[in-house]
């Protein structure tokens, strides 16, 4: 390939070598044809001038990226001014002039000093000039020229969109266009082959194929199967200089992938599906699955399922799991298995299953039907199931305050198994709380235990269990309401216990109340309630009562002249009774009050007011009174609050006292006896020089003068002095109040025995002391005891 390139360079550079002598000779013939036509001009008398010529040359051309070892010769500039004789000097300017291209002043070659890329730039422009070598005077005009940079094939195919992602759908047919792959070249395109590109597969067949030319993917085989292999890797290739040899080549990935499409019928693994459930199953529960499998994705590999035949179709019903893609059979009624009733018996039951693909490609129809059948066989089986009660509930009546034992009604169960085993009944304790009714466990017949009272119950619910005996124990319940029907044991009373009002002055004869009964027995229609005033009522002067025969009655005044202030309250005893079996009777008393009235009889009070009143005290003067107790009690509370905040604190202090300030010493010293870190006078309290402390709280008759003697000179280090002073004036004080504050002076007292509790010079120090005391002080101390008492023997010594 590198071989193919040298040559092709070569064969450029000879070209532009034979442009250049071609150039050359044009410009002499032009020069030759110049000269004659001004003589020609000068045999017609004319006035000969030479006119400025401009440059001849062809357009120049530089091989890129050549490497030789001198400069590449790009061309040769020539003025027809110059005589040859050095006095032309040829300066060039432009695009790379001086860097790119050099040009000789005297001969006006072109040199190349650099290799050039043609795909960084394709073509330079210059401008040229003649000039005289010692004046530097322009003799021609300056002129542009172009250097175009021929091409060489140095730039291989590049896939710029690479790598590539295709999906085409199974079963296409063969040239089936997959995707279009497109590669790019640097090189000229307008020159020569280095930028025609042909395209081929290198892998990827037999299944695909590409277009030379187009770089178009087809597909190659036909009827190729998703099922059997989604994706292919394909690789092509696109080589220049129109695939010959010595051309460059690249090659890119291209990842095909097949689509789906609806190729496939679903497909029962089975053929026949055994089942079974049992006879105890309630409708809705699941019986069993199966499931149809289709190869297929998505849409094209959905699944719908149906009975097309069978005895079970009324007993059983299907549907489809959306997520499994499952065929689901459950069960449509409840199925029992009765062995009293041989020919209703029914062990097994068959269906016809069948799955289809609700999207179907018409394309492929002729491959067959895309559906598939399988038989489903559901065996019931016995199971042993509770007792049935041969009513789904019970409704019984008995009367109230029946005796106990008093028959309720009689509940009846079967066992429906072969075995028809015998049943016990009971009633659950949480159904009758009050524990009214009883059972009998062999025949299921219900008994009061103790009289019922409608009034308070009218109803009881309450539930039987009936368990068989044997087998599993498994019971069933059933609801049994039973009605207390009512009797007339409830006497009646008035419906409301409200008060009557009447005014003193009411009329004689008028309606003053119109009273009404209820009955806590069962009302019925036929029933009515008779008023009449009672016996010990029978000669009562006041008030009179009508039965309106409508379980009503009314209650009229009699006579006139009530007086609030002689009789304020009235009892009138009334006798009510029903007719009921037996009749009940009762007597209730009405109370009427009296009340003032004004003359329209709207009333006015009906309570006794007292005789004798407050004279001329009315309600604003008592006002007035109150008001005046509350301003006086608020001065007085004013008078207090303002005695207390002129009081002023018990003992008067011009200064702060020293003696609150507390002072710290960051001085170990030399024991209790120096006195030489504090001054004693800052214990003294200036204002008790003169003996006595000034008090606010009392005020003394008579003031004590201090014992003499007592009371240490102001600079006197004798701090026990000090402190016996202070409290002896304390305790002689007559003005001190009961509350005087108690001063405590932390006082260790002179002549300590320890000494000094420093160890900085205790090896070095002389000491009396015994330390013989230490051996007394356990095993801790004993060896401390031994070295100052070997110490002290040694001194003695």
């Amino acid at each position: 390939m590198w071989e193919g390139r040298g040559l092709w360079v070569w064969l450029l550079f000879l070209c532009a070598a034979l442009g250049g002598v071609s150039a050359v000779m044009q410009k002499a013939h032009r020069r030759h044809l110049s000269l004659h036509r001004h003589r020609e001009r000068g045999k017609e008398g004319q006035v000969l001038h030479r006119s400025k010529r401009g440059w001849v040359w062809n357009q120049f051309f530089v091989i890129e990226e050549y490497t030789g070892p001198d400069p590449v010769l790009v061309g040769r500039l020539h003025s027809d001014v110059d005589s040859g004789d050095g006095n032309i000097k040829y300066i060039l300017s432009g695009e790379g002039a001086g860097t790119i291209f050099v040009i000789d002043d005297k001969t006006g070659n072109i040199h190349a000093t650099k290799t050039l890329d043609r795909e960084e730039q394709a073509q330079y422009t210059l401008t040229a000039q003649a000039v005289a070598r010692d004046t530097n005077k322009p003799l021609e005009p300056p002129s542009e020229f172009i250097v175009k940079v021929q091409d060489i094939n140095d730039n291989p195919p590049e896939f710029l969109h690479g790598p590539y992602y295709a999906r085409v759908p199974e079963m296409s047919n063969v040239g089936t266009s997959v995707i279009t792959v497109t590669a790019s070249d640097a090189d000229d395109p307008t020159y020569g082959n280095s930028a025609r590109l042909v395209y081929s597969i290198l892998q990827g067949q037999p299944y695909f194929s590409v277009e030379p030319q187009t770089g178009v993917i087809r597909t190659a085989l036909p009827n190729m199967d998703r099922e059997a292999r989604q994706e292919y890797d394909v690789v092509i290739q696109a080589k220049d200089m129109g695939g010959h040899m010595g051309g460059l080549s690249g090659i890119t990935e291209v990842k095909i992938t097949l689509t789906d499409v609806n190729d496939n019928p679903p497909k029962f693994p089975q053929s026949v599906y055994n089942m079974a459930i049992s006879e105890d199953k309630v409708p809705g529960e699941e019986v069993g699955r199966l499931k149809a499998k289709d190869l297929d994705l998505g849409e094209n590999g959905l699944v719908e399922y149906r009975f097309v035949e069978g005895d079970g179709m009324g007993v059983l019903e299907i549907s489809k799991d959306s997520e499994t893609q499952e065929a689901v059979i459950k069960l449509k009624r409840v199925r029992r298995f009765f062995s009293k009733r041989p020919h209703n018996q029914k062990k097994t039951y068959t269906v016809k299953v069948e799955a289809s693909n609700p999207h179907v490609d018409s394309r492929f129809m002729a491959w067959g039907p895309y559906k598939d059948t399988a038989t489903v066989k559901v065996n019931v089986e016995d199971a042993d199931e509770p007792p049935v009660f041969m009513l789904p509930s019970y409704t019984f009546e008995v009367d109230e305050n029946a005796p106990s034992g008093t028959p309720v009604g009689r509940v009846h169960a079967m066992d429906t198994d072969t075995s028809n085993n015998p049943v016990r009944y009971m009633i659950p304790r949480y159904t009758d709380l009050g524990q009214f009714f009883t059972i009998t466990p062999e025949d299921g017949f219900i008994k009061t235990t103790q009289p019922l009272d409608r009034e308070n119950q009218a109803w009881h619910n309450i539930s039987v269990s009936a368990t068989e005996i044997g087998g599993h124990h498994q019971d069933a319940k059933v609801r049994v309401n039973i009605k207390v029907k009512d009797v007339n044991d409830n006497a009646p009373e008035f419906a409301t216990n409200n008060e009557v009002l009447v005014c003193e002055n009411v009329t004689p004869g008028k309606l003053i109340e119109t009273v009404s009964a209820i009955d806590k027995d069962e009302m019925a229609h036929q029933q009515h309630f008779h008023f009449s005033l009672a016996p010990e009522a029978a000669k009562n002067h006041n008030f009179s009562l009508k039965d309106n025969r409508d379980s009503t009655a009314s209650v009229y005044v009699t006579r006139k002249g009530f007086n609030r202030m002689t009789q304020s309250i009235y009892m009138l005893p009334i006798e009510i009774n029903d007719n009921g079996s037996p009749p009940m009777s009762s007597t209730n008393t009405l109370t009427i009050r009296v009340c003032s009235c004004d003359s329209k009889d709207t009333i006015l009070s009906c309570n006794v007011e007292p005789f004798v009143l407050p004279a001329g005290l009315s309600t604003g003067a008592l006002i007035a009174i109150l008001a005046c107790i509350v301003i006086l009690l608020a001065i007085v509370v004013l008078f207090v609050a303002l005695r207390r905040q002129k009081k002023e604190p018990l003992i008067v202090f011009e200064e702060e006292d020293i003696r609150e300030n507390i002072i710290t010493y960051d001085d170990e010293g030399g024991g209790e006896e120096d006195t030489e870190a504090f001054d004693i006078a800052t214990l003294q309290n200036p204002d008790g020089a003169n003996g006595f402390l000034p008090r606010k709280d009392i005020k003394p008759e008579l003031q004590f003068p201090l014992r003499p003697g007592l009371r240490p000179v102001a600079n006197s280090v004798d701090v026990d002095d000090f402190i016996k002073t202070r409290i002896s004036d304390a305790d002689n004080d007559p003005t001190a109040p009961p509350y005087d504050s108690i001063q405590i002076y932390g006082y260790e007292g002179r002549g300590s025995i320890a000494g000094s509790l420093s160890s900085l010079e205790s090896v070095t120090t002389d000491s009396d002391l015994d330390y013989d005391y230490l051996q007394s002080w356990g095993p801790r101390f004993r060896k401390l005891a031994d070295l100052y008492g070997t110490k002290d023997a040694d001194d003695n010594s």
